[in-house]
């Protein structure tokens, strides 16, 4: 494996950075004896999954002369560690808009995932708290946080070693959510949002970031997506499939006549926003999206994937179908021609007019298929930003 691959890691770029509630490492113990791709992942069979990244994404140490003047760009709208941020995005707001939705530069994708979620704000105004929440809590949701440890992102390297760096991390980060969150605690598919993150950022950064969606520091909250029951998850597939009806009456008729809805299919792209189970490639760029714009774009690419495969699913009996609705063409996975489609579906105005129905009749049961939530006792942390 060529050792200079390791450059393109984020995540190796922030081991320097990790807080003392992390033991150090070598990065050389990441190079296991399979071949590794740009990212991270160790490189299996191809298949539509987050792992099978490593073809769309090929390693460049040295970016060519476009990619360098986008890096400029970028650098110039955020000034120096966020320094003009705020001032760029209220004068050239469409500006801001067209780049994220073009992709942010990997290398300074960290940072800028900070900046337009609210987490840094959140973490200078509650400095030390998330070293409380590390050493001095206990949780109620420990054990089953290392139960699942090793089943977000396995063929990562970062998460592969047993008690290594990466999962020390990834436990740190949601056992302090779940002590600081007592309604939420702690919720199996957290843990790929959380894993994402750390990809990009340190510890305390990931932990900020995950506060700042689950109690909506700049968007609507996302803590409904792992409360008992499930509530925001029912709430969106129900939007989602109304949604389908309305923009793809075919398919929808056709979902109907073989008994598939939303739930069987969807639930994950909500509860992970699309970091489970999708190329990484077409994740980072959603993630992009979906911490400047919120959640509307969950939707858009929800709907884009029906829309570009339309033809060939409504073709197909049930079980082939739900087949199809989990492993889509590659070709469907390329981000810059699904995202540009989703772009092109106005959603906004329906979901507020969904949203209102759906309240109105909140008491009807919506069946859903899900994982089950688990709960924490430990009580809440009010922390400044959040009251």
């Amino acid at each position: 494996m060529d050792t200079s691959a390791l450059r393109c890691w984020p995540f190796l770029h922030s081991i320097g950075e990790m807080k003392s509630t992390t033991a150090e490492v070598d990065p050389g113990s990441y190079l296991l004896s399979r071949t590794v791709d740009g990212s991270g992942f160790t490189k299996q069979e191809q298949s539509n999954s987050i792992e099978a990244l490593s073809k769309n994404r090929p390693v460049d140490d040295h970016p060519n002369d476009r990619e360098q003047k986008r890096i400029r760009k970028w650098r110039g709208m955020i000034g120096v560690g966020g320094s003009d941020w705020k001032h760029y995005v209220r004068r050239k707001p469409h500006v801001v808009k067209r780049r994220i939705r073009k992709g942010i530069p990997d290398c300074l994708r960290g940072l800028v995932w900070q900046l337009i979620s609210g987490s840094r704000d959140l973490l200078l105004m509650n400095p030390g708290v998330y070293e409380q929440l590390v050493i001095y809590e206990t949780s109620a949701s420990e054990l089953e946080i290392i139960r699942d440890i090793s089943r977000t992102f396995p063929t990562h390297v970062f998460y592969q070693q047993r008690h290594g760096l990466g999962q020390r991390s990834l436990y740190n980060v949601l056992k302090a959510y779940s002590v600081f969150d007592r309604d939420v605690g702690y919720v199996q598919g957290m843990g790929f949002l959380a894993g994402l993150l750390l990809l990009y950022m340190s510890e305390e950064d990931a932990f900020w970031l995950l506060v700042a969606l689950l109690k909506g520091a700049i968007h609507a909250p996302m803590e409904g997506l792992y409360q008992a029951g499930l509530p925001l998850v029912q709430e969106y597939l129900c939007q989602f499939e109304q949604l389908v009806k309305e923009y793809l009456p075919m398919l929808g008729e056709h979902f109907t006549q073989e008994m598939v809805n939303p739930s069987m299919y969807a639930s994950q792209w909500f509860i992970t926003v699309f970091s489970y189970s999708f190329p990484f490639p077409l994740a980072l760029r959603i993630w992009d999206v979906f911490l400047y714009e919120g959640v509307k774009v969950v939707f858009q690419v929800g709907l884009a994937l029906l829309r570009f495969c339309h033809d060939d699913l409504i073709k197909l009996p049930f079980e082939k179908l739900l087949h199809a609705l989990k492993n889509f063409p590659a070709e469907a996975m390329n981000p810059d021609k699904l995202l540009p489609l989703a772009f092109s579906i106005k959603v906004s105005k329906r979901l507020e007019e969904f949203k209102r129905e759906y309240e109105k009749r909140k008491e009807r049961p919506f069946p859903h298929s899900l994982p089950s939530v688990s709960s924490s006792s430990i009580p809440n942390h009010n922390l400044a930003g959040l009251e």
